[in-house]
């Protein structure tokens, strides 16, 4: 009984949200799920009014890009908010991790584009190569989305030092490549510019990011969308 009305409540729940709040960008990523039929996989992204069920023993971990929040999550519906999730009949979590949520939001142009995931892109690089406001990650393993293969050049920016070069051959989901499955760390605290093709991002590492699989919210760097 209970489960029945969990299941409605998230029902309820998406049916009151605007159209509008519906067609909104994405808020959120899945970091890790353990489930076969929570309908989401690893790093899909999640949009306000998505309804998630989890069976007892499923879980879910969900980091949203603007609110920082990373939610651990154990059975039951979940729904999909702005900044956090609404959770019936199962166990949440969260924790607020460092990321850069002003630079992941979505702005509403991109938004409104049909299957576009894109990111406010920093502003474009000065002639000595820093930046306006670069993106700041927390990791020093950055996850990159690429949306495509290739080979991918890291140059750091604030001193001298050997570019790497990174053949990303295999991408999670078809889009993502993490640089904690290479033998390549970033230094912390430097300033970096990643390329790909004519496409370039420039991000800062943060003075306390440490190396690997730290929260994937946290160390994602996008490329903006080729058009």
């Amino acid at each position: 009984m209970q489960g029945k009305l969990g299941a409605l409540f998230a029902v309820l729940t998406s049916l009151l949200l605007p159209q509008s709040v519906l067609a909104q960008g994405p808020v959120a990523i899945v970091e890790r799920v353990q489930s076969k039929t929570a309908g989401v996989e690893f790093m899909d992204y999640v949009s306000p009014g998505k309804v998630i069920h989890l069976q007892p023993g499923d879980a879910l971990v969900l980091g949203y890009l603007a609110s920082c929040w990373r939610e651990s999550i154990v059975a039951g519906t979940i729904t999909v908010g702005f900044e956090q999730s609404t959770v019936t009949q199962g166990k949440v979590e969260r924790t607020r991790v460092p990321c850069d949520g002003g630079q992941m939001q979505l702005t509403s142009a991109e938004a409104n584009k049909s299957g576009a995931l894109s990111f406010r892109a920093p502003h474009k690089d000065k002639k000595d190569g820093s930046s306006d406001r670069a993106i700041t990650i927390y990791g020093r393993s950055p996850v990159f989305e690429l949306g495509r293969t290739g080979v991918f050049r890291i140059e750091r920016l604030d001193r001298k030092s050997a570019a790497i070069e990174v053949a990303a051959n295999k991408l999670v989901r078809g889009a993502f490549f993490d640089l904690a499955g290479t033998s390549h760390a970033l230094e912390a605290g430097a300033l970096y510019r990643v390329t790909l093709g004519g496409q370039r991002v420039v991000f800062k590492v943060d003075p306390a990011a440490q190396a690997g699989q730290v929260p994937v919210v946290g160390r994602l760097v996008r490329f903006p969308p080729r058009g």
